[in-house]
């Protein structure tokens, strides 16, 4: 049972023309250019080596597996044909299965255009129509700009590792941010 988003347009604050959409098997170069500049940039996200395109390859197809299963809702933003955005929600199990862990993440040279609010609004509605009453993200303390989006989305700290990130030689705290649907 695959869980998809319908695709959607919208033009960003800086007039680029941004496509909303489901990730697909020919993705794969733009998916592994995307988590590259990630690296490269030193972007606060986990990862922090670059990526093969086979290990970008087994990772795709292992992702895109758990889309079909219905485990991960993914989508992407494309922008000149170009996927330059990605967030995913990952809906819990068992007893957590009211709560939904989602992430976001924006090729530089495209945030502050409205891309990551229009991701995570997207899958906000999909997790409402979906009637799972809690959403959780983590963040990099460090990370004002993706805070002030959470923030601003309604997302507040609920809970903070201190130290619980090493990236580049500095310890950061790793945010636990919620919203209760």
């Amino acid at each position: 049972m695959t869980v998809e988003l319908a695709s959607q347009t919208f033009t960003a604050k800086d007039g680029r023309v941004v496509l909303l959409r489901s990730p697909q098997w020919p993705d794969l170069d733009d998916l592994l250019a995307f988590i590259n500049s990630l690296v490269e940039e030193g972007a606060e996200i986990l990862r922090d080596q670059p990526a093969t395109r086979d290990e970008e390859a087994e990772w795709l197809g292992r992702r895109l597996a758990q889309v079909a299963k219905g485990e991960v809702v993914w989508v992407v933003a494309e922008v000149d044909g170009a996927v330059v955005a990605s967030a995913d929600l990952t809906p819990g199990e068992g007893c957590s299965r009211h709560v939904g862990a989602l992430g976001v993440a924006v090729k530089q040279g495209y945030r502050d255009t409205g891309i990551g609010s229009a991701l995570l609004n997207a899958l906000i509605s999909h997790a409402q129509a979906k009637e799972l009453e809690l959403l959780t993200l983590t963040v990099f303390s460090s990370n004002a700009r993706a805070l002030h989006v959470y923030e601003r989305a309604g997302f507040r700290e609920t809970g903070r590792i201190p130290r619980g990130l090493f990236k580049n030689g500095t310890y950061r705290d790793h945010i636990i941010m919620t919203k209760i649907l």
